[in-house]
């Protein structure tokens, strides 16, 4: 009987060791996920190489593509958006996009300022967007798609345009347009609640900045002499360099916004290599036969509209469903750039609507018709009824908001420089530089 108690005793008394030990680990489960060296390391890298999407890509991509008297001034642009806007970013725009709004009704549109000037960003917070890695990454990360998005609408507006009202323009963008939309979509704000799926940018960068850089050509108007001087790029091989500096950051762009060194992020860097080589066949092919020859621009911005096309899709679908993507978006940039800007005659200088605008609709849409619950549980409730929802939304409040800024710019400090001043061309007029030798 005593052998018997002590076997009971001894057995309650390891079941409660047993009960202790696995404690921490039940308790672990529900705990936070604890910040993770590889992921942190690869969204790292991924914003260096988005950073340099912008400085150097497209400055040298835009600014290989604008007449010699334009060349410092259109990369100026690129230059002085990336100054900017981190320092807005820093100061209001990382909080109304990422930050909760107090007001639950608000929170469906736009953010609070709850984290204006990074107030609450600190070595141990994290966003619960990229759990695993420290908040300030995240912030660094997000930074360079703010700075990217107002940069890629400088195309539509090159060449005739005042610096000062370039600057203005963009810090009241950034905050009252491209901030609200990031919200409502990766946010926490009604459209990603809707259901509309954009894995790296398709609405928030391509739709967005590709509309408000036609709002920006129709506002402006088109350049002197176009439609009867010659306009034709005076470095193409500056814009080769560029649309290869941008190739080789998006895999930071669309892979980087997996936010995680995982299996993940691998797919949505092969699908961007997929979609982009597709494009560029596409748009080389269409080329060759309506022009009889392919030309090196052609095949660049082929390329960059297959970048555009896969980004809203390179976490959602496989690499089959990138290789639809990619030749859909190349046929797309190209309808875009040459048969729509020639048949309604406006003048988006360096096809910032006809290569982002379009190739992203395009790859918004397909995303929902593409999406692969394979690659990505979420791709389960894709619809292109939503994804429809979703780009008619952007369209709508990026027109308008565009609009609006556009006159608030024109009646206070003016928008366009002056006939002489484009004459002379940007890099003397507004900068006091050229380009010599």
């Amino acid at each position: 009987m005593k052998r018997t108690g002590f076997t009971k005793l001894a057995g309650l008394a390891s079941l409660a060791i047993g009960a202790a030990m696995l404690a921490p680990a039940a308790f672990a489960q529900d705990a936070a996920p604890a910040l993770d060296s590889g992921d942190t390391a690869w969204v790292l890298t991924s914003t260096a190489l988005v950073l340099m999407m912008t400085i150097p890509g497209l400055a040298l991509f835009y600014g290989g593509m604008v007449r010699r008297k334009n060349v410092i001034a259109t990369v100026a642009q690129s230059f002085a958006i990336a100054c900017v806007i981190s320092v807005v970013w820093m100061v209001a725009g990382y909080s109304l996009a990422f930050g909760a709004n107090p007001n639950e009704g608000l929170n469906a549109v736009i953010g609070g300022l709850g984290n204006a000037f990074l107030g609450g960003v600190t070595m141990e917070s994290t966003n619960g967007l990229a759990a695993t890695i420290p908040e300030s990454v995240f912030v660094m990360f997000q930074m360079t798609f703010a700075i990217i998005t107002p940069a890629l609408i400088a195309g539509a507006y090159a060449e005739r345009i005042k610096f000062s009202a370039v600057l203005v323009f963009t810090v009241l963008w950034s905050l009252l347009v491209y901030a609200p939309t990031a919200h409502a979509v990766w946010g926490g704000g009604f459209l990603g609640g809707a259901g509309v799926l954009d894995f790296a940018g398709g609405t928030v960068v391509h739709i967005n900045a590709g509309v408000a850089g036609l709002v920006c050509a129709l506002v402006l108007g088109r350049r002197k002499g176009y439609g009867s001087e010659n306009m034709a790029p005076h470095n193409l091989v500056l814009t080769m360099i560029g649309a290869s500096l941008l190739w080789v950051g998006w895999f930071g762009f669309n892979a980087g916004s997996a936010v995680a060194s995982n299996a993940l992020a691998g797919v949505a860097m092969l699908n961007t290599q997929v979609a982009t080589g597709a494009a560029g066949v596409t748009w080389m092919l269409i080329e060759w036969v309506e022009r009889k020859k392919p030309g090196m621009l052609g095949l660049a911005s082929g390329a960059v509209a297959g970048l555009v096309a896969i980004t809203p899709a390179a976490g959602f679908v496989n690499p089959q469903g990138a290789l639809i993507v990619g030749l859909a978006g190349g046929a797309a940039g190209y309808f875009g750039a040459v048969w729509l800007k020639r048949l309604l005659k406006y003048d988006d200088s360096l096809d910032a609507f006809g290569v982002h605008g379009l190739a992203g609709i395009a790859g918004a849409l397909l995303t929902g018709v593409l999406a692969d619950p394979k690659v990505n549980s979420l791709g389960e409730g894709a619809s292109l009824l939503t994804q429809i929802y979703g780009v008619a939304v952007t369209i709508g409040f990026t027109a308008i908001g565009t609009f609006i800024l556009l006159m608030i710019v024109k009646y206070t400090i003016g928008l366009r420089v002056g006939d002489e001043a484009e004459v002379e061309g940007l890099d003397m007029s507004q900068h006091g530089e050229a380009l010599h030798g």
